[in-house]
């Protein structure tokens, strides 16, 4: 008679970390040496990784990094998912799904109000409320680009990869963009500086501030751009004609930027080569919690709104909600007791699944453009004043986990 095992979610021991990393090399397909195998689980925190057993057999696993991400100039905590992966003999069966729905319970649990991953399938993790909520645009470029006759007032200093010469800049920039994580050091030691290689340099305006700096790397007559920060013109002026003294150096230059950089109407050639693709997803963990920390624009009086809300996957998200926002943005949140669908009312109504909502408030998708595709369902007022209490924001991410 065959034994039927008892399948187990549990966060991984120290010991199983091994187990863990055979996976990931096996489902990504790549080698780890003996160095690298111990550097992976020097950097692991402890039960950051959940895995699905089934007897004493490691099935299937997650990573949730505990992350904070800027939202509205602010960071906020937030998990992030990755690593997800199943031995092809446990595949569908249902385990990811049971994994992920954990994951939202225990990211609840601790405060992470939102999630966010880098998806293998968009569709795929759509089926569990998550959503893209960033395009980055990759160029690729050559010396008839690029820029010419630039000015700037400072100068640019080669310097050491270390996160404390470059973290003041990076956290000035990221505060502008909804989606970007907020660095600490051990982050940017394993992450960054481990996936972008090659030298480091700090632009220095006339008054010898710290205003921008670049990640990059030249190999095979190729400059490879990692990162490349700056926080005002005169900046970005010093930093295109750094890269402009590589021109005897490179044939192409790849950079990537924000769906909405003005690199385009700033180089005096724009005719290159530019891919703009879809690439992280988030999801709200808690909707309730999310809205605790987020500021809508005060509109000069307080507004409620009853929201009904669809999340197969988080039933404390699921159903409707009224959320009081007062005049200065701040928003309240309680559960109310209403059946059926919305319609129309002399109070100001929506609805929406969860992962349509999350792209609105991240700023990815506006609610007027989120109607008109038919993911919000709202009369033409509720619309309008949505409009004006969501933040105009855009959104980015120069990480990857």
């Amino acid at each position: 008679m065959e034994m039927e095992w008892k399948e187990v979610i549990r966060p991984l021991r120290e010991d199983e970390l091994d187990e863990s990393l055979d996976l990931s090399c096996f489902a990504f397909q790549y080698e780890l040496t003996e160095e690298e195998r111990a550097e992976r689980k020097s950097f692991t925190l402890p039960g950051s990784i959940w895995g699905c057993f089934v007897g004493d057999k490691m099935a299937a696993k997650m990573t949730i990094h505990p992350l904070q991400l800027y939202i509205n100039g602010q960071p906020i905590p937030m998990g992030g998912v990755a690593s997800v992966a199943t031995w092809p003999e446990f595949r569908r069966q249902g385990m990811v799904a049971r994994l992920l729905r954990k994951g939202l319970e225990v990211m609840k649990a601790e405060g992470r109000t939102i999630s966010c991953l880098h998806p293998f399938a968009i569709s795929f993790y759509r089926k569990y409320g998550w959503e893209l909520y960033i395009d980055y645009v990759e160029y690729e470029l050559d010396a008839s680009h690029l820029p010419k006759g630039l000015e700037a007032s400072g100068t640019m200093t080669r310097v050491a990869r270390d996160p404390e010469l470059l973290s003041g800049i990076y956290e000035a920039y990221a505060a502008q963009y909804n989606g970007m994580l907020a660095r600490d050091a051990r982050w940017w030691k394993y992450f960054v500086f481990r996936q972008k290689k090659g030298q480091a340099v700090v632009y220095r305006d006339g008054e010898g501030r710290a205003r921008g700096y670049m990640l990059y790397e030249m190999k095979n007559r190729q400059m490879k751009i990692g990162e490349l920060i700056w926080l005002d013109m005169d900046a970005w002026a010093g930093l295109w004609k750094f890269i402009v003294h590589h021109d005897s150096m490179f044939q192409t230059i790849t950079l990537k930027v924000p769906a909405d950089d003005p690199l385009p109407f700033l180089l005096d050639n724009p005719d290159a080569r530019m891919v703009t693709t879809p690439y992280f997803m988030a999801r709200l963990v808690d909707v309730a919690g999310f809205l605790g920390l987020y500021r809508f624009e005060g509109v000069g009086e307080s507004v409620s709104l009853q929201v009904k809300i669809t999340d197969r996957q988080a039933p404390w998200n699921d159903g409707c909600f009224e959320w009081a926002v007062a005049a200065d943005g701040r928003a309240a949140v309680k559960r109310v007791d209403v059946e059926g669908e919305v319609d129309a009312s002399p109070e100001l109504q929506f609805a929406c699944d969860i992962g349509t909502l999350t792209a609105m408030l991240m700023g990815y998708k506006r609610p007027s453009a989120l109607h008109r595709f038919g993911r919000l369902k709202a009369e033409a007022r509720t619309i309008e004043m949505l409009e004006l209490l969501v933040p105009r924001t855009s959104t980015y991410l120069s990480d990857y986990y």
